[in-house]
């Protein structure tokens, strides 16, 4: 009578590492209903997370949440640190006496970022180009887009907060205009 082989056990596993302790070797019966497709063992992440999608450039990873393709490395920024960034723009544009923050706005436009955003590591990205924004973009956004949100004054900047709030990729008004979304690159992994 031979004996059951230990599920546990190091076995050849196609395609990648073996199993984790208590998963079945592949193809083996799991004593429970079948994996889903695409699944190569019960209760395994979905395919294609951690690893690149088809079609992604490398450095790059698809963030289901948003629906944007992002460099490794970087994430959405949350929204309460968009939220605290407002609130910190206010103390700065007094702090600063409202021409030093200008000053170094159009210095921080260079690098696709707001002073603000330099302080709390945000970033503006630009999805389609898939590059940080540069000067120009970061013109539009901040420009246009806030003529765009102060034309009715508190109306239409209530309804970048609503748009900004229900949108997957966070994007308020002035975004949108520029074609760009806010990202957190705390790991600086973003060309300067």
């Amino acid at each position: 009578m031979t004996q059951p082989s230990d599920p546990n056990a190091q076995q050849p596993w196609p395609g990648g590492p073996p199993p984790a302790p208590g998963y079945p070797p592949y193809g083996a019966p799991a004593g429970g209903p079948p994996p889903a497709p695409g699944y190569p063992y019960p209760g395994a992440p979905p395919a294609g997370y951690g690893q690149p999608a088809p079609g992604v450039p490398p450095g790059m990873y698809y963030d289901p949440a948003s629906g944007l393709t992002l460099p490794e490395g970087v994430v959405l920024a949350t929204i309460g640190r968009r939220i605290g960034a407002y609130f910190l723009a206010i103390v700065l544009w007094v702090v600063t006496l409202f021409i030093g923050y200008i000053i170094w706005g159009l210095i921080a436009w260079g690098s696709g970022r707001t002073p603000v955003q330099q302080v709390l590591g945000l970033r503006c990205w630009n999805p389609e180009s898939g590059r940080p924004a540069g000067w120009w973009r970061m013109a539009l956004r901040q420009i246009i887009g806030g003529i765009c949100e102060g034309i009715l004054g508190w109306i239409t900047q209530l309804v970048s907060f609503i748009l900004f709030l229900t949108r997957k990729d966070r994007r308020c008004l002035h975004d949108l205009v520029g074609g760009t979304v806010v990202i957190y690159d705390p790991h600086k992994v973003l060309p300067r």
